[in-house]
């Protein structure tokens, strides 16, 4: 019996292919930072060639990858910026009951101004302790009590008495607040009319050695344009080195390791220290425009975001360094940057997109007042009020992976609970930062945001290397503050293991998805200091 069979048409089953991953390219960040930090680069200070260079690569980039400029039908937006270079001529001196004592600039004493005007003189203005120069009615203190000090020139402390002190019931504890920045307390200065404003270098409390403070606040210094020219700054700020600011208490007969425990406690008065200073700068000025580079992927529903924020600024070159003179700005920021186009690339790959969208803003004029973020939020692009978070993508530091993450402003947001959840997805643990004294938080973007009102988050890699331990991991990143931060030597290496920096931003991404498909916007802790912000923050 023959059985009939049907022959049915020839076809090919195509399967569906699957979407391509997400996970951060390591390849492509890795590129992306090399580039960034090579000397084609010009160590991408604003206002120049390197400017010009960044930029141009960071639209490039984001073009390429289909995202929307942030900024109407532009990728940037315009920051009017006034550059005050002093010149090498400037000049510190004091007189007191034991003669005259000139400071020598670099060595002793850093010196510049940020009122745009061509000279500075200032002539035997008294000289006055006052401690850590804070005003806190909330800590119920008050450096300037009792005290005028129109006319004179202040000398302060860095970071503030609760690192000092130890005591958790002092300000914070060992973790610096926003009291401790040092912009905070030049501006406090000059509200109570001091002529000028020096602060005492103290590198277990800022993280960072002399030579950073001299890579930072020698030669040319930003400042967004102020109506009368002096931006509310006093005459003259500047640094003192550590032991040319004892050697100055000694010679007013006073012992400023003292000074400095008693300024630690309730109850410190201000001491004049009965000598005079004079001063003298040169400047020369130059008003230009620099650039935020902002860019956008629409989400699925809306017009809420998401952000990332990373800056793309470095010191540029010094023509007076000897040898290699580029700071190329490897760790500190081109991989931050390079994590906003890594981060760019994998939210590209997402499918199905984020109901909310995720915005990149890379900044200018972060090293080392915060420029570019703070006029971004006087001026956003994108509401303030519909801005759900900020994740802070700064310094992902070459070590490799680690069995931990450090939540920098520990303590302020719910955010940090999304942090750990997805930290242990990846088998880490999340803990607060290791060395809260230093104030990164303070220090980065991420303030910019917080004040105005925006939760932010910055986290990075902690201190237990998953190679080598945690003994490895923190003299691995006290090394890299002590050798490379704001020095020239921060230069990328193929050599480097990006693992780490991979690891994290892919948490990153993950948190910004949370938050992206999330209903609510992330919230601040009751006791956070940002909870409450300012009456006409726009949000």
């Amino acid at each position: 019996m023959l059985i009939g069979v049907a022959l049915l048409p020839a076809c090919t089953i195509h399967p569906k292919e699957p979407p391509p991953s997400t996970d951060i390219d390591d390849t492509a960040f890795a590129e992306h930072v090399r580039r960034l930090a090579s000397e084609e680069f010009q160590g991408r200070k604003p206002g120049g060639p390197g400017e010009d260079k960044t930029v141009s690569y960071l639209i490039e980039q984001f073009r390429k990858l289909g995202l929307k400029p942030g900024n109407g039908k532009s990728y940037v937006q315009q920051v009017p910026l006034v550059q005050i270079t002093a010149g090498a001529d400037a000049t510190l001196s004091t007189s007191g009951p034991q003669g005259a004592r000139i400071l020598v600039l670099g060595k002793d004493m850093v010196l510049w101004t940020k009122r745009a005007v061509a000279e500075i003189q200032v002539s035997r203005s008294e000289l006055v302790f006052v401690g850590y120069g804070i005003v806190a009615p909330e800590y119920s203190w008050n450096d300037y009590a009792d005290i005028d000090v129109r006319g004179k020139t202040v000398i302060a402390l860095a970071n503030d008495p609760g690192y000092a002190s130890k005591d958790p019931a002092v300000f914070k504890g060992n973790a610096m607040s926003g009291y401790g920045r040092w912009s905070y307390k030049f501006e406090e200065a000059a509200r109570h009319g001091a002529r000028g404003v020096l602060l005492i270098h103290d590198a277990q409390s800022q993280g960072y050695g002399w030579n950073a403070i001299q890579s930072t606040w020698m030669g040319a210094q930003f400042e967004l344009p102020a109506a009368d020219g002096y931006a509310g700054r006093a005459a003259i700020e500047g640094w003192l080195q550590n032991d040319a600011a004892r050697a100055l208490f000694a010679a007013a007969g006073l012992d400023l390791i003292r000074l400095s425990v008693a300024a630690a406690y309730p109850g410190f008065k201000a001491v004049p220290l009965r000598i005079t200073v004079d001063a003298t700068l040169h400047n020369a000025i130059r008003s230009f425009n620099s650039q935020n580079v902002i860019a956008v992927w629409n989400g699925r529903k809306g017009h809420e975001y998401v952000m990332y924020a990373a800056h793309w600024d470095s010191l540029g070159v010094d023509a007076a360094e000897q040898g290699h003179s580029t700071f190329n700005g490897a760790v500190d920021n081109a991989t931050g940057v390079a994590g906003l186009l890594a981060l760019a690339q994998s939210f590209k790959r997402t499918d199905p997109k984020s109901d909310r969208s995720i915005a990149f803003l890379a900044t200018t004029a972060a090293v080392p007042d915060l420029l570019g973020s703070q006029y971004y939020v006087e001026n956003p692009t994108l509401p303030l009020r519909d801005t759900a978070a900020v994740i802070n993508v700064d310094t992902l530091i070459d070590g490799g992976r680690t069995r931990d993450i450090s939540i920098l402003g520990f303590g302020n947001t719910d955010l940090e609970e999304s942090a750990r959840a997805d930290a242990l997805l990846q088998g880490r643990e999340a803990h607060a930062d290791p060395n809260p004294q230093f104030g990164l938080y303070y220090r980065s973007d991420s303030y910019s945001f917080a004040r105005r009102g925006v939760p932010v988050l910055y986290v990075q890699s902690g201190i237990d290397s998953a190679a080598r331990g945690p003994a490895w991991g923190k003299a691995h990143i006290a090394d890299y503050f002590a050798s490379r931060y704001l020095q020239n030597s921060d230069q990328y290496s193929p050599q480097w293991d990006v693992s780490g920096a991979v690891a994290d931003l892919n948490l990153y991404y993950r948190v910004g998805m949370r938050i992206a498909n999330s209903r609510r916007f992330p919230r601040w802790y009751a006791n956070s200091e940002f909870r409450a912000p300012p009456a006409n923050a726009e949000r």
